[in-house]
């Protein structure tokens, strides 16, 4: 946790990365953007729905998707987090411990962004420990509205396991994103 703490406290003025790369085998664009809320919503969320709809998945997940890209500049009114260095892809599957315990993260889906997205993703699969938690908020606190940005942060990978995984994630982020429409 104080590890990937001292990781997201660099930072640089823009959200993205030099060159796009792939979270999984789903193509990742990291253009660069000054704005975290329309790069989470243009290259992150957007991007996902696309190529859900190329994939034939249309209908309520797309109207679902159109509202909440409409609406969501309510949840970023007044947060405006810096450009972390994040590992992008941080679930229980992608770290280990070294020989002597030091922690290992591997197989990332590097990029500049919210710092909350990797601890979202941490809470989506699970596998982590409170005492992970504990550290990383010793050096670098969450901030207090976290829990009200960790759904949007997670309906990514959410998006992203449709259009990996297939239909069986779909009513997760109908779900998801009903939720997040319902709480705005």
């Amino acid at each position: 946790g104080r590890q990937l703490a001292a990781m997201h406290q660099i930072t640089q003025s823009q959200f993205g990365w030099h060159r796009n790369n792939t979270i999984g085998s789903t193509p990742q664009i990291n253009t660069r953007e000054y704005n975290w809320c329309k790069f989470w919503r243009d290259y992150r969320l957007q991007h996902q729905l696309n190529l859900a709809q190329r994939q034939g998945y249309g209908g309520h997940l797309q109207q679902l998707g159109e509202r909440l890209l409409a609406q969501m500049d309510v949840l970023f009114s007044s947060y405006n987090p810096p450009a972390s260095l994040l590992h992008g892809d941080l679930w229980s599957g992608n770290y280990s411990g070294a020989d002597d315990g030091t922690p290992v993260v591997f197989d990332p889906a590097v990029y500049y962004g919210d710092r909350e997205t990797d601890l979202a993703m941490t809470e989506l699969f699970g596998g982590f420990t409170a005492e992970f938690y504990s550290a990383y908020n010793e050096v670098y606190p969450l901030d207090s509205g976290y829990d009200s940005r960790k759904n949007l942060y997670n309906l990514y990978h959410v998006l992203n396991h449709v259009n990996l995984f297939g239909h069986s994630y779909i009513a997760q982020a109908e779900n998801i994103m009903q939720s997040l429409l319902e709480d705005m």
